[in-house]
C-alpha cells in the first residue's frame, strides 16, 4: 500500500494522533480529508499542513449515527473519491465500574464504537463499487485486554476489533484492507478529555500517557504498519507486552497490571 496518489480521510483529526496524521501525510502526494467536531480548530490544522489546497474538512460527530450517509456523500462530493479511511475519532474513560452512570458506557459505545461502525458501513459501497480501499482503526491494547479505570472504554474498542476482523474477512473478494492499529500510552489529552463517572470530563493528565511515546513517533510507525498492510499491530512501549501475557499467562497479567497501579 502507498499513499502516492491518494485520498485519505482521517476522524479526529483535531488534535493528538489524528493531527499527528495529517500533518505527517500532508507530506506525501496525496489528499487529506479532515474531520472533528470542531471547524476552528480543525481549520487551524488544515493551515499547518504542507499543502492546505489539498486539505478538505467535513465536520461531523460520531455519535451522531444516522447521519452518516450523508456525511459520506459530503467527503466523497470534495475529491470525488476517497481510498483510505482512517477511523481515529474516539473519546476515553478514566472511572471506576461502581462510580460509572450507564450513560457514560452508552455514550462510549455511541462513540467508540457505533459510530466508528456507521461510519464505515456508509462508505462501504464505495470501496465496494471500485473494488479498492483501505480501513485503518486506532483501537488500542485496551481492545486487547482490561485495566481498572477504563471498563466502558474496554468493551468498546474490543467491540472494534470483532466487527473489523469481520469486515475483513467478508470483503477481501472486494480487495478492502483492513488494519486495526492498537496503541499503548502516546503522550497526547487522551486523558485529560477522557470521561469520567458522571460523563463530565477528567481534565487531568497521568504520568503513564505523559511518559508514553511521543505523537510523531507513533504516527511514523503507525503509516509504516500501513504500508506494510498489517493486519493488527501493537505500538507503544513496555506495555504492549500485555497483549502476549494475556494471550500466554492470563492470571500472570491480571497481577501486573494490578500491581502496576496505573490510573
Amino acid at each position: 500500500m502507498t499513499f502516492e496518489n491518494k485520498v485519505v480521510w482521517i476522524t479526529g483529526a483535531s488534535s493528538g494522533i489524528g493531527k499527528g496524521l495529517a500533518l505527517k501525510l500532508s507530506q506525501q502526494n496525496c489528499k487529506l480529508i479532515l474531520s472533528s467536531r470542531r471547524q476552528d480548530v480543525l481549520e487551524t490544522v488544515r493551515q499547518d499542513c504542507k499543502n492546505p489546497d489539498n486539505v478538505a474538512l467535513v465536520v461531523f460527530d460520531l455519535a451522531a449515527i444516522d447521519t452518516m450517509k450523508n456525511v459520506v456523500q459530503k467527503a466523497l462530493s470534495t475529491f470525488g473519491t476517497i481510498d483510505v479511511l482512517i477511523n481515529n475519532g474516539g473519546i476515553s474513560q478514566r472511572s471506576l465500574i461502581k462510580d460509572t452512570d450507564i450513560s457514560v458506557d452508552k455514550k462510549l459505545m455511541e462513540v467508540d464504537y457505533l459510530g466508528t461502525v456507521a461510519l464505515t458501513k456508509a462508505i462501504l459501497p464505495h470501496f465496494i463499487k471500485k473494488q479498492s480501499g483501505y480501513i485503518a482503526v486506532v483501537t488500542s491494547i485496551m481492545g486487547k485486554f482490561g485495566s481498572p479505570y477504563r471498563s466502558g472504554y474496554c468493551g468498546a474498542k474490543h467491540a472494534l476489533h470483532g466487527f473489523f476482523d469481520v469486515l475483513r474477512m467478508e470483503h477481501e473478494k472486494d480487495n478492502i484492507k483492513v488494519t486495526l492499529i492498537c496503541p499503548g500510552f502516546v503522550n497526547t489529552n487522551v486523558a485529560k478529555n477522557a470521561l469520567v463517572g458522571d460523563g463530565t470530563k477528567n481534565d487531568t493528565q497521568d504520568k503513564a500517557t505523559e511518559k508514553g511515546l511521543s505523537v510523531a513517533v507513533f504516527c511514523k510507525r503507525m503509516l509504516r504498519a500501513i504500508t506494510k498492510e498489517k493486519h493488527e499491530v501493537y505500538i507503544g512501549k513496555s506495555e504492549i507486552r500485555g497483549v502476549y501475557l494475556k494471550r500466554f499467562f492470563p492470571k500472570l497479567l491480571h497481577k501486573v497490571v494490578l500491581k502496576s497501579k496505573v490510573r
